[in-house]
């Protein structure tokens, strides 16, 4: 029987650019938990000066393993993912390069390795959490390596109407408050939607950020009803209005740890100040 250090590793490739988004990520990160991973690893560039005392307490908790990558100190780094538009000597921050890395750093260590960015949550719709989906999941589909998670986007230009996420508390938290935005955006027409994985890293040799190149086993699409990505950023469809949308409140079904949780992490990292 294998025994691993943790269930589950969530792998963010790079942070970057002085990124200071404390909100989303304090969120995010208390809602891994809730879901059911222990370890989160981020490969860190630069950062703003609040999400430094954020990624501090995690570090410290435990959490967190932040794996340095100044690799704009060597190289000239693109920003962006589109290699035309965006030049440069390596690829996003050397995103491809991370992503492998934390692959083989918790081959052993974890049993399976998510790999989706900061803003993005692999949610389940059936089942409570990570553990319960992935047991339902594997045994159902005994030979799948890499399970395939649809990305669907709730724009942060729509607001929830009553504003009962909208706390006091949060005003000087910088930030996207993920709890406010409930509206996810319809699939597009001919286009798929991208998808994010949860792999078995002892099965996977090379991969990409959408998809393993290289692996052993099988890969399995999981259906939308069953789990999906919560991916809360500016909207792909700009033009759609509130009533063109969906309303999914799934998150709200974590509201009663997940808030309290946010709160107190802000308040030991220093960044909860009383109002």
């Amino acid at each position: 029987m294998n025994t691993f250090k943790y269930n589950f590793t969530v792998c963010i490739s790079t942070l970057f650019g002085n990124y200071n988004n404390v909100l989303q990520f304090v969120q995010s990160m208390e809602m891994y938990k809730l879901l059911g991973v222990q370890h989160v690893v981020i490969y860190k560039t630069s950062c703003g000066p609040d999400l430094e005392k954020l990624l501090k307490h995690y570090e410290t908790e435990g959490m967190l393993e932040i794996v340095p990558w100044p690799i704009d100190q060597f190289l000239n780094p693109s920003s962006g993912w589109k290699f035309k538009k965006h030049k440069g000597d390596i690829h996003y921050y050397g995103q491809l390069a991370t992503l492998n890395e934390c692959i083989y750093r918790h081959m052993y260590q974890s049993k399976y390795v998510l790999l989706n960015d900061i803003d993005e949550i692999i949610m389940p719709y059936k089942h409570a959490n990570l553990p319960s989906l992935m047991k339902y999941l594997q045994s159902a589909h005994p030979r799948v390596s890499v399970f395939l998670f649809e990305s669907h986007i709730f724009p942060t230009t729509q607001f929830e109407e009553s504003g009962k996420f909208k706390r006091e508390e949060w005003n000087n938290i910088p930030g996207v408050n993920i709890m406010e935005h409930i509206y996810r955006e319809p699939d597009r027409k001919n286009i798929d939607n991208p998808k994010k994985m949860i792999v078995n890293p002892r099965k996977v040799q090379k991969t990409s950020v959408l998809s393993s190149l290289q692996k052993y086993g099988y890969i399995h699409h999981v259906a939308f009803h069953v789990s999906r990505m919560v991916h809360v950023r500016n909207p792909m469809q700009v033009n759609l209005t509130k009533e063109q949308l969906f309303v999914d409140k799934r998150m709200w079904d974590f509201k009663q740890k997940l808030i309290p949780n946010v709160d107190r992490t802000l308040k030991l990292s220093g960044l909860l100040r009383p109002h």
